[in-house]
């Protein structure tokens, strides 16, 4: 079964041609980290008008790369939310348009499962298991009981873990996106810098606006008294905190569970601080990560995620399907 998947979400315009839910046979993504970093962020108007822009190049690429003809190709994935809206219709539209004009089956997939499934890719996946899902826009634990069972143990009250990176990045002058230099900072330094205990949050909750909070209002002061500021030891400082509390949840959820499997997902999977500090303290379960080019958006991971929903519930979607800033996983 030949799957073309279309991944829109937020800044990268990706298609991609799965076979059977495994064999990735083209993934071809266009970002557009480059145009957003003079502003500091995405834009969600020009993400749009850059989706537009490259949505057919992309198509035609995937396709070229796969070396299939249309023809093979017997359904369509595509990412319907969460995410920027402009940007996901972009995503969905050309889905519906590509799959009306080649009769093919469509459906909508959920973006954090596409995440989700990305380490189907490396690895099988056994049940029951525990993933922690990490990116810009989530920070979450899933248990998963079977295939596209998906039961949400805790996520954050507040900031998301990628987000809380990115502003800790801004306050102290690292640039866009700032997650990437945050870590590699925190290898150079020792974590001398006092920082909040986050385990306090009750059951699987997270909270990250405290932390981040902690340091502007660290850095504010400094400054005020013209001290200088350690970078490297307060990126040591921040990720320290940081991967303890999400390290330290993912093995109570393991235990209590009785976790076969754990695994991470989304953008902030590919922090080697998180990965490092996993591999050390969780020793007593298969450990699955996702490759770093599956980490963050791509298309793979939702022809993958869509492999799998349809082969569950046997349900296509019709050409009113529409994206949807707003999604629950469950």
């Amino acid at each position: 079964m030949i799957v073309l998947s279309v991944e829109s979400s937020c800044d990268e315009t990706s298609v991609s041609l799965i076979r059977d839910g495994k064999e990735i046979l083209s993934n071809v993504v266009l970002s557009q980290i480059d145009i957003h970093k003079e502003y500091g962020g995405v834009v969600p108007e020009i993400a749009s008008r850059e989706h537009i822009k490259g949505i057919t190049y992309v198509f035609e690429e995937a396709i070229s790369k796969a070396d299939i003809e249309v023809k093979d190709i017997n359904l369509v994935a595509v990412t319907k939310g969460p995410g920027l809206i402009g940007s996901l219709l972009i995503g969905v539209n050309a889905a519906k348009a590509f799959a009306y004009l080649n009769n093919i089956d469509i459906i909508g997939v959920h973006h954090i499962a596409g995440h989700i499934y990305a380490n189907q890719i490396s690895e099988d996946l056994v049940f029951p298991l525990v993933c922690l899902v990490v990116s810009g826009g989530h920070t979450e634990l899933i248990l998963m009981k079977e295939h596209y069972d998906f039961n949400k143990l805790g996520e954050t009250s507040d900031d998301a873990v990628g987000e809380a990176y990115d502003k800790v990045a801004r306050t102290i002058g690292l640039g866009y996106p700032g997650g990437p230099i945050v870590d590699k900072l925190a290898f150079l330094g020792k974590a001398n810098y006092k920082m909040p205990d986050l385990k306090n949050i009750p059951g699987y909750g997270f909270s990250f606006s405290g932390i981040k909070s902690h340091v502007i209002n660290l850095v504010h002061n400094a400054e005020q008294r013209k001290e200088e500021i350690n970078k490297e030891d307060l990126c040591a400082s921040f990720q320290n905190a940081v991967t303890d509390v999400l390290v330290y949840k993912s093995k109570k959820a393991i235990k209590e569970y009785g976790a076969k499997m754990f695994m991470i997902a989304g953008g902030v999977a590919a922090n080697k601080g998180l990965r490092a500090k996993i591999k050390d303290e969780i020793t007593d379960v298969k450990i699955v990560v996702p490759e770093f080019k599956y980490c963050t958006d791509n298309a793979a991971m939702i022809g993958v995620a869509g492999y799998y929903q349809y082969l569950k519930y046997k349900q296509k979607d019709d050409m009113k399907l529409n994206g949807s800033s707003r999604l629950n996983l469950e």
